[in-house]
């Protein structure tokens, strides 16, 4: 199962830096001047996409950044975001940044293993604070309209831009004042087991979660029985074509979650239908099972020969069905923090929602398949979380949220069990009920749930705050 869900690629105007012709200000792609490696093992230079919106820009407002995280950087991410709303409160310019690797920004031409070593949390950083540097000390050379000097700057993001989010306010405070980060999962584990439980909690939520993970069991039990004519049956009910049994497992787990991400909205829950509403009673488990998957395919428009490329298990050829944003997500889970989602140990007392052939190893053999050996796959997740998580206990004005029904909760700042992070007087943690994942971010829209409003009005006072009081703290009681 991908370990990251990328966002399409749209096309983006490319024009020289410093000579935009303006179509729509959000539109315009922008190019700054990076270094491959900044930490001296390679001087090269390449140009990093970015995108601006200075509609409401006004002398001496605040500099508002984000990034598409782990997809491409499209006009979505300058005019569909709160980032926008954010920008409009407070007279300020939003600005996008692509990472490196994906999409057009690419410091090398290629992304070999040997490549992708220079995709790193620090290069990515520096990346950022380079850009915010020059923002602040020669800000008419990265925007196309006169901003002050020195002005203060809000890092916001969703999902893994939210990570960055973070991570920039505390890797660089003098430069970011603030990070607004929507469903960051900044606590990593080897085996992220947690995924699939905060998946299985949604569909306990809903009423369907007991059934659905008996349905998971009697798969497993054809999948286990090395029965050939007993597999293929199961293939045949589930709709899919010829697969080796981890990809059965692997695509049927993909296609039963393929809602799990979509909004939750006072009109309903995306889940409660694609899910949920199969299994009626009387209906076997597996087989309401299998009629999820056959609903999903057809959702997706996926053919039997899409379906058969999604098999990564039964290959000796490499990259199989990994487009770019996923192959530059996979290289990062398999050398810096891993969090593989696996399956529940069969001896913690949990229900499994995913087949028990999600494993580790499963995973791990993935990463010297599509990139060799010689790079070290097996990241020590302790020594990545004490140095990019447990600072975070200290780092001060950050706004956390996470949806109660986020997939991802399990490694965000609040699981179900409670706050894994202390917070400080300039910081807060929000678990938005009834929310999925990173709703909060997104434009306001007449189908948010009550809940939704409320996170992003704590959210916007913080950062009114944050702006209006450099060198103070900021106490809980004081967001309204």
């Amino acid at each position: 199962m991908a370990r990251f869900l990328a966002l399409s690629i749209v096309a983006a105007l490319v024009i020289v830096p410093g000579h935009a012709t303006h179509t729509g200000n959000q539109d315009v792609a922008y190019w700054f001047t990076q270094r491959v490696d900044h930490f001296g093992r390679n001087d090269q230079q390449w140009e990093q996409h970015y995108m601006v919106n200075h509609t409401y820009y006004k002398a001496g407002g605040p500099i508002f950044i984000t990034t598409p995280g782990d997809s491409a950087l499209t006009s979505h991410h300058t005019s569909m975001t709160h980032l926008i709303r954010l920008a409009q409160q407070h007279n300020g310019i939003a600005v996008a940044i692509e990472q490196r690797f994906y999409g057009s920004s690419a410091p090398l031409p290629d992304l070999s293993a040997s490549s992708l070593e220079y995709m790193t949390a620090e290069n990515m950083l520096a990346d950022f604070a380079s850009f915010i540097r020059e923002a602040k000390t020669n800000p008419s050379s990265v925007f196309p309209v006169a901003v002050t000097e020195d002005a203060q700057v809000v890092f916001a993001g969703s999902s893994f831009a939210a990570n960055v989010a973070v991570w920039m306010r505390s890797t660089y405070p003098d430069l970011v004042a603030g990070a607004w980060a929507s469903s960051a999962f900044v606590y990593n584990r080897l085996e992220n087991y947690q995924f699939e439980q905060s998946f299985g909690y949604h569909l306990e939520q809903l009423g369907c979660g007991s059934r659905f993970a008996q349905a998971v069991r009697d798969l497993d039990y054809i999948l286990f029985s090395d029965d050939q004519v007993l597999i293929d049956s199961a293939l045949e009910l589930f709709g899919l074509p010829s697969l080796s049994v981890q990809g059965v497992a692997s695509v049927v787990s993909d296609m039963a979650m393929s809602e799990a991400l979509a909004q939750i909205t006072v009109n309903g829950d995306p889940v409660a239908e694609a899910v949920c509403a199969h299994f009626s009673k009387g209906t076997p488990a597996l087989v309401s099972y299998a009629n999820v998957v056959k609903a999903a395919i057809k959702r997706r428009g996926l053919s039997p020969a899409q379906l058969s490329s999604m098999d990564n298990y039964n290959r000796t050829d490499t990259r199989v069905s990994l487009n770019q944003p996923d192959l530059v997500s996979y290289f990062i889970s398999c050398t810096w923090f891993s969090n593989w989602i696996t399956a529940t140990p069969r001896n913690s007392g949990l229900d499994s929602y995913i087949s028990q052939l999600m494993t580790l190893d499963l995973s791990l053999s993935q990463c010297r398949r599509h990139f060799g050996h010689h790079v070290d796959f097996v990241g020590n997740v302790d020594s990545f979380n004490r140095k990019w998580f447990y600072p975070l206990h200290s780092t001060t004005n950050i706004f956390y949220t996470v949806g109660s029904l986020d997939i991802w909760r399990g490694s965000s700042v609040a699981p179900v069990s409670g706050h894994i992070i202390r917070t400080n007087s300039n910081s807060h943690i929000e678990v938005i009920e009834g929310a999925g994942h990173a709703q909060d971010f997104d434009m306001e829209s007449v189908s948010d749930i009550l809940s939704i409003k409320r996170a992003r009005h704590i959210g916007d006072t913080l950062v009114k705050k944050w702006l209006g009081h450099r060198n103070r703290y900021i106490r809980l009681d004081e967001v309204e």
